[in-house]
């Protein structure tokens, strides 16, 4: 048994102190210091905090590699990576490529599920964003292979395909092809779509629960046409936003989240770039450059971040009223809760599993623990 000491333990609702926090690879409980067991191995948090592991639902790539080069040591690089960012599980999210390199990628990330005592942040399933988009809304997706909503793609890979983000008015007519995939068990987002704001919210009743970088890659909201920002801020879907500063003003963290409460979820949309210095880089194919913290297309269209997810917890934090155990809902608890996962992960609670991560008090990674296993130290 390991137990956590001198730390500020954060909670689904809110944050405990004075209190070790008990572990084998399950969480056993929360007690007293002077009641830690004599045996225990002990961990001393420095008098940081001590929170969940942090879930990702939309990285592309980190450390110079792309989930779209469909290679096993790609996956590799990015899963050890993530852990120095307190990322304990999350989706390798693919890009609007030829569907044969998806399919490559797919089938990489399901050979690493199977792995037992995985070395690297634990991989959940994939993020399928594409190639079923709206050509008017690709954003940094290649147009060339685009395609229309396909559910037999999705429910083929339905095992390790988690979220697929599509554009439902590329679907037909009662979208039958949303119905599908939402039958299969995977959550069906709109994202990088043109919809309307009536199209968006039927589609809602079709199958779609969740929206893809809120804001970004969609019609806006205006008082004339609220568009799919405001299907997926009146509807019940849970929303991704990636909280860089950049993507989205850091004035609307607050404001989307006493909309949605625990349906914000809080993304990086991660580039290969990330991890590594400013300069050129590649994100499926196409050049991507990164510099003054943002990444950008030749065109200068915004192309995902470099952000780390710790940093993004911090950044709405620091640019909010929200309490700090809610901004860390918005990377655990919430995106878990999307996954249908939140039995086992996404907060410390007893029985969980033990995804921990010990940080300072500035949100700097100190030491990511995974099904109690220590996997990273700084």
């Amino acid at each position: 048994m390991i137990a956590v000491k001198n730390g500020k333990i954060i909670l689904e609702n809110g944050i405990e102190e004075g209190k070790a926090l008990l572990i084998t690879d399950k969480i056993e409980g929360i007690v007293a210091e002077c009641d830690i067991p004599a045996n225990a191995e002990i961990i001393d948090a420095a008098g940081g905090y001590i929170s969940p592991g942090l879930i990702e639902l939309h990285i592309h790539g980190y450390l110079g590699r792309d989930v779209c080069d469909a290679s096993e040591e790609s996956m590799r690089i990015i899963s050890k990576g993530l852990l120095e960012n307190g990322v304990t599980g999350y989706l390798p999210t693919t890009m609007t490529v030829d569907i044969n390199t998806v399919q490559g990628a797919i089938d990489v990330c399901r050979a690493l599920m199977q792995e037992e005592d995985f070395d690297g942040s634990t991989i959940l399933g994939v993020h399928a964003e594409g190639p079923f988009i709206s050509a008017s809304k690709k954003g940094a997706q290649d147009e060339r292979y685009i395609l229309k909503p396909d559910a037999d793609f999705v429910k083929k890979n339905s095992d390790v395909i988690r979220i697929i983000t599509l554009a439902p008015e590329e679907d037909g007519e009662g979208f039958p092809e949303i119905a599908k995939m939402a039958e299969s068990g995977v959550v069906v987002s709109m994202g990088h779509t043109s919809a309307d704001y009536e199209t968006a919210m039927a589609s809602t009743k079709a199958g779609v629960k969740h929206s893809t970088h809120l804001f970004n890659a969609m019609t806006p909201m205006t008082h004339r046409a609220p568009g799919v920002v405001g299907a997926a801020l009146a509807s019940e879907v849970s929303c991704e936003l990636i909280v860089d500063t950049y993507h989205v003003n850091a004035a609307l963290f607050e404001m989307v989240y006493k909309i949605k409460g625990r349906k914000m979820c809080a993304i990086t949309d991660c580039l290969p770039a990330g991890g590594l210095p400013e300069g050129e880089y590649t994100l499926g194919g196409a050049k991507i450059i990164y510099r003054d913290n943002i990444c950008r297309l030749e065109d200068g269209t915004i192309a995902g971040s470099v952000l780390r997810l710790n940093k993004g917890v911090w950044n709405i934090y620091k640019n909010s009223g929200i309490p700090l155990n809610e901004c860390v809902n918005c990377a655990s608890l919430n995106p878990a809760t999307t996954l249908g996962i939140a039995d086992k992960k996404g907060s410390i609670a007893v029985g969980k599993d033990a995804d921990i991560v010990i940080l300072d008090n500035d949100f700097n990674v100190k030491k990511t623990i995974i099904g109690g296993k220590i996997k990273y130290e700084a």
